[in-house]
This record gives C-alpha cells, sequence and structure tokens, in this order.
C-alpha cells in the first residue's frame, strides 16, 4: 500500500477547471471518500490518480514516486468502475484474472491467485458464468475481484454501488468496508451519496467547484461542518440555516426575521473575536437538535406548521419561521399531535454560526 498526494493539482477542460489548485495527502492504509455534488470534480480527481486524465497543473505523488506524468499501466492501482467495465465474451473466472494475464503471470499461478479472490469474495462457484448470467450484486463483486487480484498499492472506486437496488447497496458497503480493513491497501472512493461516505470513510473529503471546501473524519464533518455549503450538503434533512445578523448592543444575541437567539458567554467570546455588531450571519441547527414544544420557548423558534411527513421510527416535522422553513426530526413511532403554530426549543451549545461568506465562526 501507500500513499497519495496532490500538490496544487489542476485540470482544465478549455476555460473551464475541473479540478482548481487540489492540495491533499492520503496515508497509507487510508479510506477516503471524495463527495460532492454532480460536477464538483470528484470523478476528475480520480480519473488524475488513475492516470485516465493528465494534470494540467501541479504534481501527483504514489507513495514516493511522482506519476503526474506516469501513463495508468505503471501507477500500481486497482479500480472499479459505476458501470463495473466487465468484458461480456470473458467468464467471471478470466474477468478476474486478466490483470495477471496482462501481467504475463504464468497460467497455474495465474488460476490459484483467481481461485482465492474468488472465494474470499464469495463468487467462487460462478467463476464459469459470463457477466450477463450473474446478478448486479455478483457483477459488483467480481469487479472488486479483478482490482485486487493483482495486489495493486491503491484502490479506487468510481461509484461503485449507484447501479445496486437498496438493499444490495447496504451489503455492498459492508462488505467494502470489511475488504478494505483486511487487505489494507489505500482506497480512494467517489460519491455523492453521504450515507456511504459517511459509513466507508477514514476521511470525507467534500468538494464543491474543483476545490476541496473540508477534509476530515466523517463526524468532525458532520458536527463541525466547515461553511454552509458543507452543512446544507451533509445530512438527510440537511441542516436548518436562517440568516440574521449579529446585536451586541445590551444582551448580546442573533435576530433574525423571527426569531432572537441569546448567545452564550463562549458563543459570544468567539463572535466578539470574529464580527463587529451588525454583522450578517447565518445560524444553523441539526433537525436532530431540535425539539417540540407545547408553549413559546425563550430563544427558541415558532411558526405555522408546514408540513408533517411520518416515516416510521421518526417523523420530519416543517414549520415556517418568516420566509424560511425549520425542520425538526423526531425519533418516534407514534406521529405527534401538532397545534396549528409550532414551538421548537435547542439546546444552544448545538449551535453553529457562519460568517456572511458562508466560513464557520469556532464557538466550541
Amino acid at each position: 500500500m501507500a500513499s497519495v498526494t496532490f500538490h496544487d493539482v489542476e485540470k482544465a477542460f478549455g476555460t473551464v477547471k475541473a479540478v482548481d489548485g487540489v492540495n491533499f495527502t492520503i496515508t497509507e492504509g487510508e479510506f477516503v471518500c471524495l463527495l460532492g455534488p454532480s460536477g464538483c470534480g470528484k470523478t476528475t480527481t480520480l480519473r488524475l490518480i488513475a492516470g485516465l486524465e493528465k494534470a494540467t497543473g501541479g504534481n501527483i505523488q504514489i507513495g514516493d514516486l511522482d506519476v503526474t506524468h506516469l501513463a495508468a499501466k505503471d501507477r500500481d492501482i486497482g479500480m472499479v468502475f459505476q458501470d463495473y467495465a466487465l468484458y461480456p465474451h470473458m467468464t467471471i473466472g478470466e474477468n478476474i484474472g486478466y490483470p495477471l494475464k496482462v501481467r504475463n503471470v504464468p497460467t497455474d499461478a495465474r488460476a490459484t491467485r483467481i481461485g482465492e479472490v474468488a472465494k474470499n469474495l464469495q463468487i467462487d462457484k460462478l467463476l464459469e458464468r459470463r457477466p450477463g448470467e450473474i446478478s448486479g450484486g455478483q457483477q459488483q463483486r467480481t469487479s472488486v475481484a479483478r482490482a485486487v487480484v493483482h495486489e495493486p498499492q491503491v484502490f479506487l472506486f468510481d461509484e461503485p454501488l449507484s447501479n445496486l437496488d437498496a438493499k444490495l447497496r447496504l451489503e455492498a458497503r459492508s462488505f467494502l468496508k470489511h475488504l478494505q480493513r483486511e487487505v489494507g491497501v489505500t482506497a480512494v472512493y467517489v460519491t455523492h451519496d453521504q450515507a456511504e461516505a459517511m459509513a466507508l470513510a477514514d476521511r470525507i473529503a467534500v468538494m464543491n467547484e474543483g476545490r476541496i471546501v473540508q477534509m476530515a473524519p466523517p463526524l468532525e464533518v458532520y458536527h463541525r461542518p466547515g461553511t454552509t455549503f458543507v452543512a446544507n450538503f451533509l445530512g438527510s434533512p440537511p441542516m436548518n440555516l436562517l440568516p440574521g445578523k449579529v446585536a451586541l448592543d445590551g444582551e448580546p444575541r442573533f435576530v433574525g426575521e423571527a426569531f432572537t437567539i441569546p448567545m452564550q458567554s463562549h458563543v459570544e467570546t468567539a463572535v466578539r473575536q470574529h464580527l463587529s455588531d451588525g454583522a450578517q450571519v447565518t445560524v444553523g441547527i441539526r433537525p436532530e437538535h431540535l425539539d417540540l414544544s407545547q408553549d413559546p420557548v425563550s430563544g427558541g423558534f415558532q411558526g405555522p406548521l408546514y408540513a408533517l411527513e411520518t416515516l416510521g421510527p421518526e417523523s420530519l416535522v416543517t414549520l415556517k419561521v418568516g420566509d424560511e422553513l425549520l425542520t425538526v426530526r423526531i425519533f418516534s413511532d407514534d406521529a405527534p399531535q401538532l397545534a396549528d403554530t409550532v414551538h421548537a426549543a435547542f439546546d444552544p451549545e448545538k449551535l453553529h454560526v457562519f460568517r456572511e461568506n458562508g466560513e464557520r465562526i469556532p464557538v466550541e
């Protein structure tokens, strides 16, 4: 296994920068997810690691080797594609063994290694079949088997679960996490599915417009998003974000169109360090950190009921706070009984504060 390092890497298609000055280091044996919306540059970043795209600036290292201008075949990587890219005319065994064949591994050694990998991935009974004769989940495992059979230094996954149904995706997710831990190689995984990223990654790199806007362990990205973009992208439903301003005259507070939130002392200290009176901010609170209340709550929120969604073990209650929508996540089998006006309280320790430009203010 090996590390992967980007130094000011750029990739331009004409005048469009798909990857714009990206810097990161993925350590040996680390599982990193590149997460972001369509068009954010995550797949291009993966293809730059693989050598399927050539960087127009910066340099890329795998281990101690500069691979910026190295051909894909010389980078010692294993890649699993979104569509699995299996050869339809080959058997499953031939598909798995193809990387060994092109490396001129002897037939007997090749057969032994194919058998070992197929058994570990529970597809050893399918080696004589062809891709069209097996299920999507089995095709996915075949694609993984082909990637690991020659023991590469780095695994690259390009949304490998997107073609599976919900049940198979959960099974495959657990399988991939177990496999990476067992094999112990470095893995880079592209997805737009935040649940996959949270479940699989040691660290998540959230991308937007060709740049990494935050790279940290999953729970840190979730609980301390660095920008409003990250806060709004990660979470289902996403963080509630409400515009307001800082009021430091008298009792320090945040004031919005239809709310007033008193500042705790540590929040006031942080705000005074970073902002001035009257500064525009965005305050954020996760839906699960809000609670319904029968009566108005000082420093809380209230507004007319907008929607109630019952989802089995939980319910989502949405109310209008001024012109903004605020979602409350209630963990209960029973749908709450609600009046026309909904009151919501929250733990002040769970409040997030962002500057006008969207950057987080450290209030911990």
